[in-house]
Order: C-alpha cells, then structure tokens, then sequence
C-alpha cells in the first residue's frame, strides 16, 4: 500500500532498506498466504502463475479477475514510526487488506463522525 503524502514524514529516512530487508526474510513470499512476489492471481480459481499469457488468457478467455502480487509490508500496531523488525511483515495485497480491516472500519467510522460531532458543536 501506497505511503500517503501526509504520513510520510512518520517513516524513517532508510524505509527503502528496512522493507527490503523485510522482503528478504520472507524470500519475497506474503508471509501468510505464501504467494510470491509478482504472480498474478487468478481470483475466481485462486491458481497463480508468473506467466502474463497465461494471466491473460484467464481474464480475457476465461474472464476471471486477475490480480497482480505486490508484496507491501504491514506494521502489526498500525505505527508507522515502529519499524523493528517484529512489528513488520511482508503481506499481499489481500492479507494485508484481511489484517487491517478492523482498523480501517474504525478509521471509516471516525471520519464519518467527525463533521456531525461539529455540527453538535453549534447547535
């Protein structure tokens, strides 16, 4: 996932190195579904290859979803100044997404609450 401009200054200056040390422990596979870096996904079978013929012919003959893997790496206490090594692991798109799901649904639901609780402000 895509480091938003507002939190970039919360990663340390070598964030570069410190991921790619964490690829490197998990030889460049999600850390919990095992998938390797750069397959595609065959969404509907779950099959996965690294032949893009063959991820074609899935969505196009087939016309399954296919995905591309692009390992990301989680904090585990969703802090991004936190980067021991324990804290981090590599994760698909899909286990990541899986891990932060509470935390995003009480970040949705915050930002839904904010504008009404101003407005109860100047009531």
């Amino acid at each position: 996932m895509p480091i938003k401009p507002e939190n970039r200054g919360r990663y340390p200056k070598n964030w570069r190195e410190i991921r790619a040390r964490i690829l490197e422990r998990a030889a460049d596979r999600c850390e919990t579904c095992r998938i390797p870096n750069g397959a595609y996904r065959n969404r509907e079978t779950d099959a996965v290859t690294f032949n893009e013929m063959q991820a074609e012919t899935w969505s196009t003959c087939d016309g399954a979803r296919v995905t591309r893997i692009v390992l990301t790496v989680a904090h585990l206490n969703h802090t991004p100044e936190d980067c021991r090594p324990e804290n981090l692991r590599a994760l698909c798109q899909r286990c990541h997404l899986a891990y932060d799901q509470t935390h995003h649904q009480r970040n949705a639901r915050t930002t839904r609450r904010a504008p009404k609780a101003l407005a109860d402000l100047f009531e």
